[in-house]
């Protein structure tokens, strides 16, 4: 699906069931934006982002599984992600991945046991786009597969002109539904709340609260696309937000949207996994 900009792509449950894809057939939610895509970007050196995670959806045409969108693993048991990127379909969660397309002895492809979408998700607004995906069995920490930390009881809010970069196998051509095969990243910029306008594809302006980030590129030459939805925001080396909505049209060169990991989602999160907001540390938690 699409992040900021984001771009949705079902199921074979028993034939399946005797290899190593594993997967999970989810409840439907029709979102109202695609998938979002690296543009501007560029490749990063294999496994140097391992708390990147793939959300592959199966394709009942191909007889694959293809990225639907991206995520952080922020725990062995947990993936934090964006809510739009539920939808129906049969579902594998890969990890340690750098390609696609390669059958990497690094990549571990995981059950995802339940979904734990934001309750009070708006479609139309993009208020509260964030979500947690429990993983079935814990997932082998090591040198590809490794935690982000979440923020600290983040009351902080990133300031205008922040540098940041997003990671994901989206598309890299504008208009494009075709993922990337190997990790992309781009830089971009934290954009003042009160000079952010984008509108959603009804043509409604969505208004940018506290709990969103707004970046982009000056020139509208950077930003994620199809498929980078639900991908971290990382700023000055730390995970402030999640890819979520972008415009559809490139050429009006509008910013893209991030839910904001703001302490009201940080408690949020902790409640679902079941610790102290507190006690989400580094090392993660179980």
């Amino acid at each position: 699906m699409r992040g900021l900009f984001v771009t949705t792509r079902e199921a074979a449950m028993n034939s399946l069931q005797h290899n190593l894809f594993i997967s999970l057939t989810v409840l439907s939610l029709t979102p109202i934006y695609h998938g979002v895509e690296i543009i501007g970007g560029h490749k990063v050196k294999p496994h140097s982002r391992p708390y990147m995670v793939s959300i592959q959806k199966y394709k009942r045409e191909t007889k694959h599984y293809e990225h639907h969108c991206g995520g952080a693993l922020i725990s062995p048991k947990w993936i934090l992600t964006a809510a739009h990127c539920k939808t129906q379909g049969t579902f594998q969660v890969v990890l340690g991945a750098h390609s696609l397309s390669q059958n990497e002895k690094s990549q571990q492809k995981l059950q995802i046991k339940k979904l734990h979408p934001h309750p009070q998700f708006n479609a139309t607004t993009v208020e509260n786009d964030i979500m947690l995906l429990e993983i079935s069995s814990e997932a082998k920490l090591n040198k590809y597969v490794k935690l982000l930390k979440l923020p600290k009881d983040d009351n902080e809010d990133v300031k205008p002109g922040t540098p940041c970069t997003v990671a994901g196998w989206g598309a890299t051509i504008p208009y494009s539904t075709c993922s990337s095969d190997k990790l992309q990243e781009v830089e971009i910029r934290v954009i003042d709340r009160k000079k952010c306008k984008v509108k959603n594809p009804s043509k409604h302006v969505i208004v940018i609260t506290k709990d969103m980030i707004c970046a982009g590129d000056s020139k509208g030459k950077k930003d994620t696309y199809s498929g980078d939805s639900g991908g971290p925001l990382i700023c000055n080396k730390k995970y402030k937000g999640i890819v979520s909505f972008g415009p559809r049209d490139l050429t009006t060169k509008e910013p893209g949207i991030y839910t904001r990991i703001s302490k009201k989602y940080l408690d949020w999160i902790a409640n679902i996994i079941g610790v102290e907001t507190s006690n989400m540390t580094a090392e993660g938690f179980y």
